[in-house]
């Protein structure tokens, strides 16, 4: 298994620039076509890497692997390795991930009220 560590990059020094700051840090570390969906199915319970895939949908094993690193790297979930064969890493949710609860359920409330429905179907 791949043992290299990712560090968290932060695209400005200082957030400091103006009101809208505070907004555009917050989104790079939780923006990712797939962290939305980690950090809520994480929010109750923690999950094996496996479970992680089958529920956050079409996503590849890459992909989902380089999202959790990143999460890991922000310090909002934590990445559990067991020293078994076949081994075993779970993932759950630290206490600043665990701070977004609120934030991710607006948007689940959000997406719910506003999400597209295709033509020609009824909601």
């Amino acid at each position: 298994m791949d043992t290299i560590e990712q560090q968290s990059t932060q695209r400005f020094a200082d957030y400091g620039c103006n009101d809208g700051c505070p907004v555009e840090a917050a989104l790079e570390q939780i923006a990712g076509k797939w962290k939305g969906l980690i950090i809520y199915h994480l929010l109750d319970e923690t999950l094996r890497f496996n479970e992680m895939l089958r529920r956050v949908g079409n996503v590849t094993q890459r992909s989902l692997t380089k999202q959790l690193r990143e999460l890991e790297a922000d310090g909002i979930l934590h990445r559990e390795v067991y020293a078994v064969v076949p081994p075993k890493v779970e993932y759950s949710l630290t206490e600043k991930g665990q701070a977004l609860r609120e934030v991710v359920m607006a948007l689940h409330a959000w997406g719910s009220a506003h999400r597209k429905v295709p033509p020609n179907t009824e909601a």
